[in-house]
């Protein structure tokens, strides 16, 4: 049953430490999320997580942002608790996080499928199943042998910080369009762009 509400999860990491790594690109696009809207994260008062509610255009369906305070791979408590508490289907719950099997700067939209061994959407969907919306935000494969759980947890290099900022926007904008026109015509839109 479709309501007004939509959820939108920004994976990462707690604390300074993670801020600016790979893994919490999900967390830097709720940022501007919540930037756009004007607002800021507040403690939830029944799940371990920090929100944003709002309405990204007036008069439309509201939108609550969110970021887990407890690390990635525990992400699916907080998100089952949210869903539950703003009575929102899993078809209007959207997951944002990093992508290894995509291109840095590029952007995909999906609805269910695997884990691909990110531990924070394993554990959402052991939660939830897996049939939620995902916007997969590329950071590319680690360069030569370097380990894959320590190539996330490294800041972006500073030729791929010159164009973050863009990127960010785009996953925020896809957020938004999945919201007014649905998942095929967003994907059509956010897939059709060539980097």
């Amino acid at each position: 049953m479709a309501t007004d509400v939509w959820l939108a999860v920004g994976l990462g990491n707690p604390g300074d430490r993670y801020r600016a790594t790979r893994h919490n690109v999900g967390h830097m696009v709720v940022d501007e999320l919540a930037g756009r809207m004007g607002e800021s994260f507040r403690r939830h008062p029944r799940a371990n997580a920090v929100v944003v509610e709002g309405r990204p255009v007036p008069g439309g369906p509201k939108l609550v942002l969110a970021k887990s305070n407890g690390f990635m791979n525990v992400s699916g408590g907080p998100v089952s608790q949210l869903a539950q508490y703003y009575s929102v289907p899993i078809e209007q719950l959207i997951v944002i996080h990093d992508e290894l099997d995509l291109p840095f700067d590029t952007l995909k939209l999906k609805r269910g499928g695997g884990h691909g061994g990110h531990n924070g959407l394993r554990d959402i969907s052991s939660a939830l199943g897996p049939d939620y919306l995902r916007v997969r935000v590329g950071v590319g494969r680690p360069p030569g042998r370097q380990d894959a759980a320590d190539y996330v947890l490294r800041p972006f290099g500073s030729t791929e910080r010159d164009t973050l900022g863009v990127l960010l926007q785009d996953a925020a904008d896809a957020v938004e369009l999945i919201m007014e026109r649905g998942l095929v015509d967003a994907q059509q839109v956010v897939h059709a762009k060539v980097k």
